[in-house]
């Protein structure tokens, strides 16, 4: 009898991953009209609450792009921050509780491994239809901010493919700690040591700028900063500025997060 398969071995997906993929969206049309509310609105309501009311006592903010320091209006700095920070936490909340009940509470993941489909498929499924899950929360925000004029410039075409990104490494990372979790309260771990710490380090609120200078290049690596920097300067009808760094470190993150997660959810099973 041949030894197991390490659990680190090459994550090895097929095409199977789309019936499970299409079970969650099916599941998911279903109740599509609250999961849309719950997630738009509590990125919405810091923008209404921060946007206009912060900003009008803070009026501009001043920025360091390439061609040198410009002011910018402050819901605009937000609105293109907090975008980001919505596709952090859609993804996050999809790959961990949502994909939690289903692998641990209802057992749907063992009723589909019953099929022919491997658990790689699943978890390929599982993160992209997190992902999916952010790109859709963000376009509705993102029709929001559109729709309030807090930018009309034609380079925002770009932001979907950025914001999709930033969805799957999210997805990929959030599905790390689904994979070691005993039961939903761990989860409280995840967003308050790194989401939440991340999310005032990344330049959502104000300008990066003003961190010291060992937190500022702590934060340079941090994905969430790198997909900022890759969509507000499309907000501000600018191209982004090392763009390929940025993008780099966001698939650094996504193939190394996938990775482990599916490594140590092998193992979980293997139990």
């Amino acid at each position: 009898m041949s030894p197991p398969a390490s659990p680190w071995s090459i994550p090895r997906p097929s095409m199977r991953w789309w019936p499970v993929f299409l079970r969650n969206l099916l599941v998911w049309k279903k109740l599509a009209i609250p999961s849309l509310v719950g997630n738009i609105a509590e990125p919405l309501i810091w923008l209404v609450a921060f946007g206009y009311g912060m900003g009008a006592l803070v009026g501009q903010v001043n920025m360091a792009t390439p061609q040198g320091t410009v002011a910018v209006p402050y819901i605009l700095f937000l609105a293109s921050g907090s975008i980001c920070m919505s596709a952090m936490n859609a993804a996050s909340f999809e790959a961990l509780y949502s994909a939690f009940s289903r692998m641990h509470v209802q057992k749907t993941w063992d009723g589909i491994m019953n099929a022919p489909v491997r658990l790689d498929d699943v978890v390929l499924a599982e993160m992209l239809w997190a992902a999916f899950k952010a790109l859709f929360t963000v376009t509705a925000i993102l029709g929001v901010m559109l729709a309030l004029g807090i930018s009309h410039s034609p380079k925002l075409l770009l932001a979907w493919p950025a914001l999709l990104l930033a969805g799957i490494t999210f997805s990929c990372i959030a599905l790390i700690f689904n994979a070691l979790a005993k039961g939903y309260d761990f989860f409280t771990y995840y967003f308050t040591l790194f989401l939440t710490p991340m999310m005032f380090l990344s330049g959502v609120f104000f300008p990066r700028e003003q961190l010291p200078g060992v937190v500022h290049a702590i934060s340079d690596w941090l994905p969430l900063t790198n997909a900022v920097e890759l969509v507000r300067p499309l907000f501000m009808d600018q191209w982004p500025s090392q763009a390929m760094r940025h993008i780099g470190v966001l698939l650094a993150y996504a193939l190394g997060a996938f990775w482990l997660a599916l490594a140590l959810t092998r193992r979980r099973f293997a139990r």
